[in-house]
């Protein structure tokens, strides 16, 4: 019997932290990042786009039928946590340490491997990351806020008559 050894598995290529940062940044509610750093069978990168699609679908139906429209309440603040949470990824991303990067996506390159290292974009993806995800946390609440308000209000002038 003469036994067929297969070929050594092919190297996976390298993750760079700068790129998986500003790809949760840019496309982080659909899934992007996930999909750079774990492939395209990854389930968590193709969860990211149901929330994504509805809120959207919120923001149509504002477009659509106006403020007034009670389904877009429940729909707007959908695309709010996936846009908070995706600005959220692009910070942890680029704040982990290299070493701790390339240990944890990059197991075949050395700790002090240059996929890991921060460099300006880095820094830059962090700092977008951080005004978008505040000013979309920000709003989503406002947003969400009045009009429950308006809605108390609403409620309260209709038991008064």
């Amino acid at each position: 019997m003469n036994a067929v050894t297969p070929p050594p598995p092919s190297p996976r290529r390298a993750r760079h932290k700068t790129v998986a940062a500003w790809l949760a940044f840019v496309g982080g509610a659909f899934g992007w990042h996930r999909f750079y750093l774990h492939g395209w069978g990854d389930v968590w990168g193709w969860v990211h786009a149901i929330p994504t699609a509805l809120g959207l679908w919120g923001v149509d139906r504002v477009l659509t039928y106006g403020q007034d429209d009670k389904l877009s309440w429940v729909l707007l603040p959908f695309l709010g946590v996936s846009l908070v949470a995706a600005c959220l990824s692009a910070i942890l991303y680029a704040l982990q340490p290299p070493e701790r990067w390339n240990t944890r996506h990059n197991p075949q390159l050395p700790p002090e491997a240059p996929a890991g290292q921060t460099n300006w974009l880095t820094v830059l993806a962090i700092v977008l990351a951080l005004m978008v995800g505040a000013t979309a946390f920000m709003a989503g609440l406002a947003f969400s806020f009045q009009r429950y308000f308006e809605y108390q209000v609403e409620q309260g002038l209709l038991i008064s008559q």
